[in-house]
């Protein structure tokens, strides 16, 4: 089993959905130790509630700068002996502290076909821009702004007659099906080795983690 922790900022749709299929029995190698939130209203708070998961608020505002607030971060991580690292709607850039110490161990869920639409409004950046196709990433986290190597991702296409919340549901799908499965997979990774992912009949070279 791998110890995951997941970081979430609002709403925690993608929190739950890992926990239930890690509860199900479809995510077998992984358990949440904790969720952590820097939002002290965030809803996944009581999602995690619900799931009896560990929730720790760490407010950025109580710290003098990034590097403090996540060395606080990196105490919870050790108190619950967390492996990897799982970004699902955490509203934060990661700085060195959690870089340094969790290399090739954090992965970020974001909603568009990568390098396609960066950023915090992806979708409907994708919806202004009336492109054909938009989709979902599954991606290591580095220095930059959602420019980590990408682990998968899907597209979808987009019809024209949508409706931008239409595009979201649709978006929003494909992260419950795909992000969970990437989870288990990343989780299969061991002895920085190389290995071929296969995931829904689609293989991808994957590095060292």
């Amino acid at each position: 089993m791998v110890n995951i922790a997941i970081f979430a900022s609002g709403n925690g749709s993608n929190f739950e959905n890992i926990i239930q299929e890690i509860n199900n029995g479809h995510v077998n190698n992984a358990v949440c130790r904790v969720l952590i939130v820097d939002k002290e209203q965030a809803y996944a708070r009581q999602r995690a509630a619900k799931l009896n998961i560990p929730c720790v608020f760490v407010n950025p505002k109580d710290y003098a700068g990034k590097e403090p607030y996540e060395q606080k971060i990196m105490e919870v991580l050790k108190e619950h002996k967390v492996e990897l690292i799982v970004l699902a709607g955490y509203m934060r850039f990661i700085g060195k502290v959690l870089l340094d110490n969790y290399p090739r161990r954090i992965i970020n869920l974001h909603p568009a076909y990568l390098p396609s639409f960066p950023g915090a409004h992806s979708i409907q950046d994708a919806y202004e821009a009336k492109v054909d196709f938009t989709g979902v990433t599954v991606h290591f986290v580095d220095e930059g702004v959602d420019t980590g190597e990408i682990i998968h991702q899907e597209k979808i296409s987009i019809d024209p007659s949508w409706s931008l919340d239409i595009l979201e549901e649709h978006v929003h799908a494909m992260e419950y099906d795909m992000f969970p499965k990437v989870v288990k997979y990343v989780c299969k990774i061991k002895n920085r080795r190389l290995i071929i992912m296969k995931i829904q009949n689609k293989e991808k070279v994957e590095g060292f983690i």
